[in-house]
């Protein structure tokens, strides 16, 4: 049945009902309350999808005139909202291929078609001006070897190669995706001595065997492609050749042999078309049951007699970004910032990945510009965010709080982000200072199908989301509330532009969206366009409306809260389930002492927080009397960094979260202590124990100091 109308998204509540909602009384939470519902009722699924024609009308990549036309676009929609708003322009390595070849020479000659083919249907499917399929910050290469195949290529795969006998050294290797983020696969393989990498897309993770492919179905089609970065995100974001400060014309550039984020071997996306020939020509052992696809063939590790010839140059030219920001000026505390970024650039059309949440944030922004011109006023100033070249490997947004890092220490409260969007469950992840927060919020709002809040539709999450490593809204998304039935928000790694914010430069983060099951199956390939998002991704439009309901809300209840609504408690207890992870892979190696020491204070200093925000709003004062405590705690986040950074690694200050170094898109927590830790580097580890227990200590002293300060 077609849906024709959204349920209503907030909870209602009788008249007379208490509202309970953090950091307000019950009189300010109901007048809070009462404007949100304003809000909520303003966003419209028709605009959306006006929006998406629009941005999704032609390929877009990053550095392309068109790219720059839909910045143009954003920014004009900014200001008929009545809001204020400019474009920023920085300069990023941005490489395009000038030259694809793969070719079996042996023991058949085979050249592969590398091209995505127009679908019947689907007009955008031929549109001009598409980037070919390729990895970006890929090696240029011209290597012929025999070919091994690898699996998900991981470390533990190359662990069971080696059981076997089998060298990778002067191979090229050819791994499915899945498993890990993609860069993981040509850094591994290079690390093992290979000269080559091919990605394919196996149609049991991505195709046939999951479902209909395009155009029948959502699915990834036999000739459909995986474009995407390579780029050593867990060891930097941004331009590669600016680590930790802006690129804008002119400045100051590393040469490409100084670079540390570009692969050193050349690597290459395929479909499962181009994939067959290699592997079915392979022999040596049978690959074992786990490593098997749904190829109609005996899958086979090799090495040979498969020989591959690559062939792989590109164009690695410094190529323009434009960011767009725009904001809502805050009417008590202008210098306090509530941030809410997407990004706009995308490989292709992008329908889903990112114009679907970049068309949501704009209809956010439509209906707090028709709030502001009705007269309501945020006490914190929001500014809203369209990214350029987030799919290179984050650039836009990096490059913007590199610039803007003294900036945003002092003023940035909170960051807010989202990326594709489309019918499903919410996931949410995040700090998780502000998890009790994004439950009342999830609380307070409704699925537009289901009926349920957004909290009850978490928990199912999980179980419905796709591979993490891989597309769309699930990646960073849902922690682990499908598998509790308390709600939990998610560990933030990689894979979107909170990167910079959270583990640069220590502003809590939040990752918010709409997704479900299969909705990956284009992603990053030519049919990622309007006609595919209208049949599978969200055909009337109510999840880009719920999550504009979501996130305006969002907003103003942070913009607007007397007391920030951050919360210490559910950190110690998350951070004492890291520990306990981590404890079991330790062998009784690392003394975690330091740190379940500093977590008691904190537990103790937390619940009285807890007494003096309850006795403070009590006596009825209004958000200026508490300027000083809220200054305190939106700088708790910043408390969890250290200048040294993460060992091998300094551009990730965050000693809790960052993504993992062989994981990519996948967090790891307590990285510096976890990683050591896998790696049995005993000493390290300890020493990483020291580097917690430093943060935590200074987030136990902020604590204290708000609640000083509560108590005056």
């Amino acid at each position: 049945m077609k849906v024709t109308s959204l349920v209503v998204l907030f909870a209602g509540l009788a008249c007379g009902q208490a509202v309970h909602m953090r950091g307000y009384t019950e009189a300010q939470a109901a007048s809070e309350q009462a404007a949100e519902r304003k809000a909520q009722a303003l966003p419209q699924s028709d605009h959306i999808r006006s929006y998406m024609e629009r941005m999704a009308q032609q390929p877009h990549h990053a550095g392309s005139p068109m790219s720059a036309s839909v910045a143009q676009y954003a920014l004009g929609m900014f200001k008929s909202f009545g809001l204020n708003a400019h474009m920023e322009d920085f300069e990023a390595l941005m490489p395009y291929p000038t030259t694809r070849l793969v070719e079996l020479t042996a023991p058949v000659k085979f050249t592969l078609k590398l091209k995505e083919p127009a679908v019947a249907g689907d007009p955008d499917s031929s549109d001009p001006g598409q980037l070919p399929t390729f990895n970006a910050y890929s090696a240029s290469g011209d290597v012929t070897a025999p070919l091994v195949y690898v699996n998900y290529g991981v470390p533990a795969d190359y662990e069971y190669l080696a059981k076997q006998g089998i060298d990778v050294k002067g191979k090229i290797v050819i791994a499915r995706y899945g498993g890990s983020w993609r860069g993981t696969k040509p850094k591994v393989a290079a690390e093992h001595g290979a000269v080559g990498c091919i990605i394919y897309s196996d149609p049991r993770d991505d195709g046939y065997f999951q479902g209909d492919v395009y155009p029948r179905g959502a699915l990834r089609p036999p000739d459909g492609v995986q474009r995407g970065s390579v780029v050593d995100m867990p060891v930097a974001v941004g331009d590669p050749l600016s680590p930790g400060w802006a690129s804008e014309k002119g400045s100051r550039r590393l040469t490409m042999a100084e670079a540390k984020t570009i692969m050193t071997i050349p690597v290459l996306p395929i479909s499962y078309a181009d994939a067959t020939p290699l592997l079915e020509h392979l022999e040596g052992p049978v690959a074992p049951a786990g490593w098997r696809g749904a190829l109609g063939f005996t899958y086979h590790v090799g090495p040979g007699p498969s020989t591959v010839h690559m062939k792989l140059d590109f164009d690695w030219s410094t190529r323009p970004l434009h960011d767009v920001i725009a904001t809502i000026p805050g009417s008590e505390f202008p210098d306090e910032w509530v941030v809410y970024g997407n990004h706009h650039d995308a490989w292709v059309n992008g329908a889903h990945d990112p114009i679907s949440g970049a068309a949501s944030l704009l209809e956010c922004a439509r209906a707090l510009g028709a709030m502001y011109q009705q007269g309501w006023r945020p006490k914190r100033t929001i500014v809203f965010t369209l990214w350029d070249g987030e799919e290179f490997g984050l650039l836009g947004s990096t490059e913007w709080a590199e610039k803007h890092g003294e900036e945003l220490n002092k003023k940035a409260v909170v960051y807010m982000n989202s990326d594709s969007n489309a019918q499903g469950s919410m996931g949410a992840g995040g700090s998780h200072t502000l998890e009790r927060f994004m439950r009342e919020v999830l609380g307070d709002l409704k699925d537009p199908k289901s009926g349920k809040t957004l909290l009850e539709a978490t928990r199912t999450r999980r179980a419905d989301a796709a591979d993490p490593s891989g597309p769309g809204p699930a990646a960073g998304l849902g922690g682990d509330s499908a598998k509790t039935e308390e709600f939990h928000l998610g560990a933030l790694g990689a894979g979107s532009d909170y990167v910079a914010f959270i583990d640069h430069t220590g502003v809590a983060s939040l990752n918010v969206g709409f997704g479900g099951p299969n909705q990956g199956g284009v992603y990053h390939s030519i049919y990622d366009d309007m006609t595919w998002f209208k049949r599978f991704g969200d055909p009337d439009f109510i999840y880009g409306k719920a999550l504009s309901q979501m996130t305006a809300t969002t907003l103003m209840r942070l913009a607007d809260a007397p007391v920030l609504p951050f919360e210490f408690g559910a950190f110690s207890s998350t951070i004492k389930k890291y520990v306990e992870e981590i404890g079991k892979v330790s062998d009784d190696k690392v003394n975690f002492h330091p740190i379940l020491a500093e977590l008691t204070k904190i537990d103790t200093d937390a619940a009285a927080y807890e007494r003096a925000l309850e006795q403070a709003l009590g006596r009825g004062t209004g958000a200026a009397s508490f300027a000083k405590v809220n200054d305190v705690l939106f700088h708790s986040e910043r408390a969890l960094t250290l200048p040294k950074g993460l060992p091998r690694r300094d551009w990730y200050k965050h000693q809790i979260y960052a993504p993992g170094m062989y994981t990519g898109y996948g967090v790891k927590t307590l990285p510096g202590v976890r990683e050591a830790a896998e790696a049995k580097n005993w000493n390290e580890a300890n020493e990483q124990v020291g580097s917690v227990a430093e943060v935590l200590s200074e987030m136990d002293r902020r604590i204290q100091e708000a609640t000083r300060l509560l108590g005056q």
